[in-house]
């Protein structure tokens, strides 16, 4: 009976997993609350989220406003442009819905579509902020790839992301689950997320992990076109990446690996 309590319990392990879940769902809630930092809460709880997937020890407040500190200008400036388009999108489908005008139903499954697109970027996009060091539009741009690339887990990405959304409009009130979305509503859905990506991200980071010292930075400049290929042939693979040491710039960022330069030999 008292193994079953030990701290290295399989039940132990999962009661601290949902206990880190619900501190994270509601540090998350609260960085949001002022819609510009959204991007930069995003961020912080997806570099949380992966060490909690990879089993790494850490801090869970220590660990989350780290990285929203490291990562905030950034990670706003890309939270402020998906913000203006899920705007755009926004105010389209209150005009297709609501101005009583008829619209073609194409624009309503085309509009449908960019929205789960955007979706599924978003998420990479913040994570690959979280993870490695690159310009915004290098972190768009290899979002986009991933998006493409890793196309399978991409479909899970989606469906876990608007998961609660559905859940709510399904479940008739919004004050049966309201408790529960706001314990796990974002962290927990984000937690299956991180495990989807994971392994996307690991072909993206130095082979030689061991030998990396923590103060070491990595930088990803472009999802190679063979690791593309390789996971569109296979829809179980993921991209793969090649990456150079930069560890001029290590002392300035220690947690936050980057990763540099994959590029194509030829």
């Amino acid at each position: 009976m008292g193994k079953i309590f030990d701290l290295d319990s399989p039940i132990m392990r999962v009661m601290n997993r949902i206990a880190d879940l619900l501190i994270l769902n509601m540090i998350t809630l609260i960085c949001c609350i002022p819609i510009i930092t959204i991007g930069a809460a995003l961020t912080a709880m997806h570099s949380v989220l992966l060490k909690m997937v990879r089993n790494k020890d850490s801090y869970i407040v220590r660990s989350y406003f780290q990285s929203f500190k490291r990562n905030f200008k950034q990670a706003t400036i890309l939270w402020l442009i998906f913000m203006a388009v899920f705007l755009f999108i926004g105010y389209d489908m209150y005009l297709i819905l609501y101005s009583g005008m008829q619209f073609p139903r194409i624009v309503v499954w085309l509009l449908l579509f960019v929205a789960a697109a955007l979706i599924i970027i978003m998420v990479y996009t913040f994570a690959l902020e979280a993870r490695f060091v690159n310009t915004v539009r290098g972190t768009f741009n290899n979002a986009v790839i991933l998006m493409i690339a890793a196309f399978p887990r991409s479909l899970g990405i989606l469906a876990l992301t608007v998961l609660p959304v559905v859940l709510l409009y399904f479940s008739g009130t919004i004050l049966q689950l309201f408790p529960i979305l706001i314990m796990f509503g974002i962290s927990a859905p984000a937690y299956g997320c991180a495990a989807l990506y994971s392994p996307v991200f690991l072909k993206l980071e130095p082979k030689e992990e061991e030998e990396v010292t923590p103060d070491d930075q990595w930088t990803v400049e472009e999802v190679p076109e063979e690791a593309q290929a390789e996971a569109q042939e296979n829809a179980e693979q993921e991209p793969a990446g090649t990456v150079s040491e930069e560890s001029a710039a290590a002392s300035e960022t220690p947690e936050k690996e980057t990763a540099a330069g994959a590029e194509n030999e030829n």
